[in-house]
């Protein structure tokens, strides 16, 4: 069965993840800004209550481009540093130059000190995906969390499909972006991923929080997929 990657932005969403079976979460806050690293507490009692849960903590230390100049390269080692200390599994990171490319240089900064890297969906803002592949293949990364350039996975599924053909057997590709219940067996099935990622949120007092019950519905779904 494929995995699943629970996208989780609060506690209260880390347990709802846990509780509907996700064998893996990507850590951060503030998805109402598309996710930011998230607060230390939170990764420290995630990790103190779900010793067995797989625990991906996204590194982007502010909202906006994913351009960074020395300054907040520094502060990302920075928090690589953290995450790994209080027990991430992974790390989830994206740097590009202003003109669409694989920022090279910042990211092999990064690669020195990280384990278990995601290169997150700052890729669908690359300007040629097939070469972006290929650099980050050569960078080391392990999966490539991307939409398939396309508002969402489902949208993206051709481009997934060929990335997917293209890298097998040296990286993931990770569909993620509006990823369902109602969706999340055929995007699978039609690209041949073997992992997936979603939020699997409801609205709750205005803010996203992942559902325990849209968890084990995803679960369910994918369970038949190949």
């Amino acid at each position: 069965m494929a995995v699943l990657e629970v996208c989780a932005g609060t506690l209260q969403s880390v347990h709802a993840a846990a509780e509907g079976g996700a064998p893996r979460i990507e850590l951060c806050s503030a998805l109402e800004l598309d996710g930011l690293t998230p607060e230390w507490e939170t990764l420290r009692r995630a990790r103190s209550l779900y010793p067995s849960l797989i625990i991906h903590v996204l590194i982007r230390p502010r909202p906006g481009d994913f351009c960074y100049g020395a300054a907040d390269s520094a502060r990302m080692r920075s928090e690589i540093r953290t995450a790994m200390d209080l027990g991430a599994d992974g790390i989830a990171v994206g740097c590009l130059t202003p003109e669409g490319e694989v920022d090279i240089p910042a990211m092999e900064g990064i690669m020195e000190i990280a384990d278990n890297v995601t290169f997150h969906r700052a890729f669908d803002l690359c300007r040629d995906p097939f070469k972006a592949l290929e650099e980050i293949i050569g960078l080391g990364c392990r999966r490539i969390l991307t939409s398939g350039q396309e508002r969402t996975a489902f949208e993206g599924i051709g481009l997934l499909s060929a990335l997917r053909e293209r890298s097998a057997g040296r990286i993931i590709i990770l569909p993620g972006s509006g990823v369902t219940p109602q969706n999340a067996r055929v995007i699978i099935s039609s690209t041949g991923c073997t992992e997936i990622h979603s939020s699997a949120s409801v609205m709750v007092d205005g803010r996203k929080e992942t559902s325990a019950a849209t968890v084990a519905a995803i679960l369910a779904d994918i369970r038949h997929a190949g």
